[in-house]
């Protein structure tokens, strides 16, 4: 039986090689209130040496120029690599995956995976993290998660979560296990927060390109596609907090874990 590392390589997500314009529309970007975690929690300056891993189009990565953080991107997928070069150029993106880091030991004060690391959570993934960073340098973990706790939310997530299948996703926690399992091998204990946002928009930008960014959704063949979007679609229509508005918000929580490496 294949492990979560071994998912990550394509084509088992064939879909994030047909959605990288989608993704970069439809995914929220992150609260403010995170560059204060990213400068006091992780020590993200000035010149600090930080791998954005499974950096996709980019999103999280302008938050770390914005601290002038000297930034390397890691990106398996081609397509997310070539929309990352056009959003962000002045950082540059290697291709690259979790379990095997183009990267020297110890050159990273600190990874950052958002988005991302419920994709390739494994044992190898945590050792070569590990690997690369320095002494004393920090993981961060970041989830944008829709709040399903809103009625009109939980609905759309019923629709999506009917096609997950057996995909790797921050909600079924199972990246948590070789989180923990590494604080026994070098990492220290973890450290969490959570703040609340809203990505704002028109519907067809922050809810249906937002599904259609779905690598398991993206990789359904056009008919069954078609069905899933007509569904979000006819939700949309009709639910009370949705229908007939031109603009609406989509409540979100972002999750943040951090660990640090603690033994060479």
């Amino acid at each position: 039986m294949k492990n979560v590392a071994q998912l990550l390589h394509l084509p088992r997500f064939p879909g994030f090689g047909l959605v990288s314009d989608t993704y970069d529309q439809g995914r929220p970007g992150y609260p403010p209130a995170i560059k204060k975690w990213l400068a006091d929690e992780m020590q993200i300056k000035n010149q600090t040496k930080v791998l954005d891993l499974g950096s996709g189009t980019g999103k999280f990565t302008r938050l770390l120029a914005e601290l002038r953080a000297d930034v390397t991107a890691v990106e398996p997928e081609a397509s997310m690599r070539a929309r990352f070069e056009r959003n962000v150029p002045s950082v540059p993106v290697l291709d690259g995956v979790a379990e095997d880091l183009p990267l020297a030991s110890g050159s990273m004060n600190a990874v950052i995976c958002a988005q991302s690391f419920h994709l390739f959570a494994s044992e190898k993934a945590m050792a070569e993290i590990h690997r690369v960073l320095k002494p004393g340098g920090h993981l961060g973990l970041f989830w944008n998660v829709r709040d399903t706790r809103v009625g009109w939310v939980g609905e759309l997530a019923n629709i999506v979560n009917r096609y997950a299948g057996e995909q790797p996703r921050y909600y079924d926690n199972r990246w948590r296990e070789p989180l923990l399992d590494g604080i026994k091998r070098g990492y220290a204990p973890l450290r969490e927060a959570t703040w609340q946002h809203l990505h704002t928009g028109s519907p067809e930008d922050v809810i249906v390109r937002r599904i259609k960014s779905i690598s398991f959704i993206a990789a359904r063949p056009e008919d069954e596609k078609a069905k899933i979007i007509a569904e979000v679609r006819e939700l949309i229509a009709h639910h009370p907090e949705l229908a007939g508005k031109a603009e609406v918000s989509v409540p979100y929580e972002t999750h943040a874990v951090r660990t640090v490496k603690i033994l060479p």
